[in-house]
């Protein structure tokens, strides 16, 4: 007669995860609210004596619409961090949130791949605040990833 063994340790990785994804948000929201201020103030100081950061956030590919796309990638790191805030909380963001967060992940993972390639191909400027939010969002996204996934096996 076959007996299933129950494990005795207890994973602790989920709110680890959850942490770690709320973390890099609030990075995301301090980069992006930075990219902001400094697109709406013109203030080169703040490009740190990087002149490729000045000549990425005032080409034509910054904005849609006239909408600053520091603007979108703020909305999108606040958005991530009230769910992950919220799934300790309330049940509606426990069920959803990972799914959520993978989704808003993957779309800004999808389009800073793309503004990436316009810095690299078209500018031919690397902005350093650009490639940190790069950065952020990827280890986001490689984190709904995880947390996806162990959510489903569960």
């Amino acid at each position: 007669m076959a007996h299933h063994i129950k494990s005795t340790q207890k994973d602790y990785s989920g709110p680890v995860f959850t942490w770690a994804s709320l973390v890099l948000a609030c990075l995301g929201i301090l980069d992006a609210s930075y990219l902001l201020v400094y697109k709406l103030t013109s203030n080169n100081a703040m490009c740190l004596g990087n002149g490729s950061c000045h000549d990425v956030n005032f080409s034509p590919y910054s904005q849609i619409a006239g909408i600053p796309v520091s603007l979108f990638g703020l909305a999108a790191y606040l958005v991530m961090a009230v769910i992950l805030f919220l799934e300790s909380r309330l049940k509606i963001a426990k069920d959803n949130g990972p799914l959520a967060i993978f989704g808003i992940s993957l779309a800004g993972t999808v389009f800073t791949g793309y503004l990436t390639w316009i810095e690299l191909y078209v500018i031919h400027k690397l902005c350093p605040f650009c490639v940190a939010s790069a950065i952020i969002i990827s280890l986001v996204f490689i984190l709904a990833v995880v947390r996806l996934a162990k959510q489903i096996a569960i």
